[in-house]
């Protein structure tokens, strides 16, 4: 599959790019020289396209993934999401009131939502780095292919701030409970074949045939029958929340907010070094 195919129209911007390839949507974070480190605008970006997709019947499939050598380094620490610096503000000259804080404090969660009640199934195609809210946008993906050199790795913990993203719960719900609890506070990096082994990835292959088996991954998922995968999707979604009076999540960005005010958290993210 080449971007280059007669099926296959695209769209660039500053931060995603967009390639069509017949009923297959592959989405990728275009950022390669910051291993796709996340910004507001890029997390905005992501939350467009995948509601987007909700209306867009001719799409079967999407595919996420990121240009470079890496998926994605995490969060951009030279201007972390959800910071303000908002549109309104800009345009009015006045400060941002404390909901729209709020608001842009909830942008990671924002999208990982999109990306998880997408209508059609959505693979995340990993190379490279993983790490931390880029780790919570592969696992928000309904299958997660890795190429032999991916490294997984959620440091939050050790960089002052909690995961959030309603990452938590998903990975619990992904991997169990003590095997996200190993990962979150040990803030240890796993290869491809560990995190095949604990569920995170559902493959994990040589880099050459990343490609091949994600194209083959998305071709089989979009000839089986629309209305059967979309129902099959939509239990999923359901089971998933049954727990749903125990989700904290809501509360991430806040949980977010206030972590970023000690000390640890202003020496990882406002250093002004590259990720």
């Amino acid at each position: 599959m080449t971007d280059n195919s007669p099926t296959t129209a695209s769209m660039t911007n500053a931060t995603i790019e967009l390639v069509r390839d017949g009923p297959v949507l592959h989405v990728w974070l275009n950022r390669p020289l910051k291993h796709n480190a996340l910004n507001t605008e890029v997390l905005e970006g992501i939350a467009r396209v995948f509601i987007d997709v909700q209306t867009d019947f001719d799409v079967r499939v999407v595919v996420l993934g990121g240009r470079g050598a890496s998926f994605s380094s995490g969060a951009d620490r030279r201007a972390a999401p959800g910071r303000a610096a908002s549109v309104t503000a800009a345009a009015t000259m006045n400060a941002p009131s404390d909901r729209e804080h709020r608001y842009a404090g909830q942008i990671g969660l924002r999208a990982c939502t999109a990306i998880a009640d997408c209508e059609v199934p959505t693979i995340a195609r990993v190379q490279g780095w993983c790490i931390g809210g880029g780790f919570a946008l592969a696992l928000a993906c309904d299958f997660r292919i890795a190429s032999h050199d991916a490294r997984f790795s959620i440091p939050e913990v050790d960089l002052g701030v909690p995961l959030t993203w309603g990452a938590t719960p998903r990975l619990i719900a992904e991997i169990g409970a003590a095997r996200a609890r190993e990962l979150i506070l040990m803030c240890d990096a796993i290869d491809a074949a560990q995190a095949y082994r604990l569920g995170v990835a559902h493959r994990h292959v040589p880099a050459e045939q990343l490609d091949v088996v994600v194209a083959d991954w998305a071709r089989r998922l979009a000839t089986k029958p629309e209305l059967a995968v979309n129902e099959a999707k939509s239990q999923f979604r359901a089971y998933a929340r049954r727990s749903v009076l125990g989700d904290f999540t809501e509360a991430d960005g806040d949980l977010l907010a206030r972590a970023s005010t000690t000390d640890a958290a202003r020496n990882a993210f406002g250093s002004g070094t590259d990720n």
